[in-house]
């Protein structure tokens, strides 16, 4: 299956982003692109003071334009996040659109990114957001994934869960910032392929060092064994991976991670 991994400029106009997001659907289709995948935030800038000014309902006008995105490229569209609004609380949640624009999967960030990095960086989503509860696992073209997003990759038992619900792959909108991008980024979507025996897929805004957040950027794909299969640099990039899924099978029959566990143990 082929995927592509959208890592977009963002600013602060809504509807250019949603523009420029457009576009890169079209030519991930273009390409032969079954999945398509946008960053975290991809519509609005990563700050908390901005949150709640780009915030949406479900079925409002940015959803629109992802569920017309898949529909006009009959593909599979993994839209990033938003920031969702849903009575008096706020989400930043990921939607999944099937090609025909309708909605087969929500993802609300389980994990919110509360941080206090000595001598880099401070930032706290719980400020703003509510966290979500859901371990979040769709179908699409007879297979079956994932989705989680950003801070969520850290949480090894997040993975595990969907590795055990079928994930054959999964796929993070996510967002690494300068502080933490170079030193656990590519680690971490090496380890949860390493761990869980699938492939993780990262999709990241481009990097913009005049922006309010600066983006790590580096999308990219991983193999079951951890390899790097493909890894955009900092500008805007489409990232276009061929996943052979039986790959994981193969994997697991050499290395029999998963069926050698030991939950008896564990859960002592």
């Amino acid at each position: 299956m082929k995927i592509a991994a959208i890592q977009m400029p963002v600013g602060m106009d809504k509807r250019e982003n949603l523009r420029t997001a457009a576009e890169f659907v079209r030519r991930a289709a273009e390409q032969g692109a079954r999945i398509a995948v946008l960053p975290e935030m991809f519509f609005c800038p990563y700050t908390n003071e901005y949150f709640p000014q780009y915030a949406e309902e479900q079925g409002g006008p940015a959803f629109e334009a992802m569920a017309g995105m898949a529909r006009q490229n009959s593909l599979t569209l993994v839209a990033g996040s938003m920031p969702e609004r849903d009575g008096g609380r706020l989400y930043n949640t990921g939607f999944v659109f099937d090609p025909q624009g309708q909605v087969i999967a929500r993802h609300r960030k389980v994990h919110l990114f509360d941080i206090n990095v000595q001598g880099g960086q401070r930032f706290c989503e719980s400020d703003v957001f509510t966290p979500g509860e859901d371990v979040t696992v769709f179908g699409a073209d007879g297979h079956r994934f994932g989705l989680c997003i950003c801070f969520d990759i850290r949480f090894p038992e997040l993975f595990r869960r969907m590795a055990l619900k079928g994930a054959e792959a999964i796929f993070v909108p996510a967002a690494f910032n300068m502080t933490t991008g170079p030193m656990h980024w590519e680690l971490s979507f090496r380890m949860r392929a390493v761990d869980n025996q699938l492939f993780t897929v990262g999709a990241a805004p481009a990097r913009d060092e005049q922006g309010c957040y600066v983006s790590y950027a580096h999308s990219i794909v991983c193999s079951p064994w951890g390899k790097v299969l493909a890894q955009a640099g900092t500008d805007p990039e489409l990232l276009v991976a061929e996943l052979d899924l039986s790959e994981n099978e193969r994997v697991r029959a050499q290395l029999p991670l998963l069926s050698a566990r030991r939950p008896d143990v564990y859960e002592k």
